[in-house]
């Protein structure tokens, strides 16, 4: 079956203002939205389109036949996501599936309230993610060697004096001796542990960048300043705007530890558990484990819980955080991390006349695999997605910005002129 699915956007204060409405086709609201969630998880599962006589969710339609619509007779592992990131979002870890489900235990075992705001484990699952630009997105992902980290706060110091160059070198050295995990996990503790010098850090550091500023007649210039002391002026601008976005808050800190990542539409991140991250900006389509546990580690007004953070989290360096995809077909390209619950595939389409134009990039018609049920949402132009195979007919005409969900069977035919993600259990 090929059945038509939607949701209203997560109005979080972090959304953009129009970009899921542009794509979706519909009024802009004034309000920010973030997220588009189409899945069937419990906190905000996706509803069947015009479903009669009331209205149904995906959960509802898994529950009432689980062998048809439902994987393996439950239901979905994955849940797909338009994200519209108009603002920095939380610094955040997510569990490993041990931690996940010890955590839980423990929480539903010391009768913390699901919904209580130093809740940590909403359930006992672990959340992967990916994420594909659709927009140029800017993330920070993974710890980057400490021997940066060190060399970009010696470079801020030296471009300011006094204390201020005093209190960034105190900081620098916290970084310099010792096993480096240790160092990034005692770090962590120490932005939270309400020393005098973590305040001191961040006045220093704005003083730093604001001097860099100053000593420059323009952004030309201004950059040509920060090379010169061997800053990159995109790490310059990201914590320019964390430092606004959220003033005094220790993770701008703690983001000097992380790579800076600039995705390139059709670039890719992968989020395993256990790494520290945050997205600045841009929008992209995510896939993820089907869950909401989230540890973070500052740049929010959420509860902020340090100890088990630092408890869960991966301080290895992170050599390259970007994630390859691997083409599956003319037109057909697939990302597969290391996970059972979810792979991503995009579907470039277009018309036989343009094949030329389009390069080895495009096809007039690819078939998806659907051995389990699969989630897809057309972000560019008009596709057709027909089964041939089927009994009945299914075939479905989808424009931008609408979704299918398609049930497990024959594979499926896309033609049109269009792009397509595609979200399912991984092979």
């Amino acid at each position: 079956m090929l059945i038509f699915i939607e949701n209203t956007p997560r109005a979080y204060a972090w959304g953009s203002m129009d970009a899921l409405a542009e794509m979706l086709g519909t009024p802009v609201t004034g309000e920010p939205q973030a997220e588009l969630w189409l899945g069937a998880h419990p906190g905000n599962p996706a509803t069947v389109a015009k479903a009669s006589p009331a209205p149904q969710t995906l959960i509802d339609l898994i529950e009432r036949d689980p062998e048809r619509y439902g994987v393996d007779g439950g239901q979905l592992p994955f849940l797909l996501k338009v994200l519209a990131i108009g603002a920095p979002l939380s610094l955040q870890v997510h569990p490993n599936l041990e931690q996940a489900a010890a955590g839980f235990a423990a929480e539903e075992a010391a009768g913390v309230p699901r919904d209580a705001r130093n809740r940590n484990y909403g359930d006992a699952n672990h959340k992967p993610e990916l994420l594909v630009a659709l927009s140029e997105v800017t993330a920070l992902s993974g710890f980057r060697s400490l021997v940066e980290t060190r060399r970009d706060l010696l470079a801020f110091a030296a471009l300011t004096r006094g204390d201020a160059s005093e209190v960034l070198a105190k900081v620098a050295e916290r970084l310099t001796h010792g096993d480096p995990e240790r160092l990034r996990r005692d770090f962590l503790t120490w932005v939270f542990s309400g020393d005098p010098l973590v305040a001191n850090a961040l006045v220093a550091l704005n003083t730093a960048i604001a001097d860099a500023g100053i000593a420059a007649s323009g952004i030309v210039e201004a950059n040509e300043v920060l090379r010169e002391n061997e800053l990159d002026p995109e790490r310059v601008g990201a914590l320019r705007a964390l430092a606004a976005t959220y003033p005094g808050d220790p993770g701008i800190l703690v983001s000097l530890l992380l790579h800076l990542v600039r995705l390139a539409p059709g670039e890719a991140i992968y989020l395993a558990a256990q790494q520290l991250h945050a997205y600045l900006g841009g929008v992209g389509v995510e896939v993820m484990a089907a869950s909401d546990n989230v540890l973070r580690a500052g740049l929010t007004q959420k509860h902020v819980d340090i100890a088990e953070l630092s408890r869960l989290v991966d301080t290895q360096e992170l050599a390259e955080p970007r994630f390859p995809c691997e083409r599956v077909a003319p037109g057909l390209v697939a990302w597969r991390p290391p996970v059972p619950d979810f792979q991503l595939l995009r579907a470039r389409l277009c018309e036989s006349d343009d094949l030329m134009e389009q390069g080895g990039d495009a096809a007039a018609s690819v078939e998806l695999a659907a051995v389990h049920p699969v989630v897809l949402v057309v972000t560019a132009g008009r596709v057709r997605v027909e089964r041939p195979e089927a009994d009945l007919d299914e075939v479905a005409a989808v424009r931008r910005g609408q979704s299918l969900y398609v049930s497990a069977g024959a594979p499926i035919r896309l033609t049109g002129a269009g792009e397509v993600f595609a979200a399912t259990v991984a092979e």
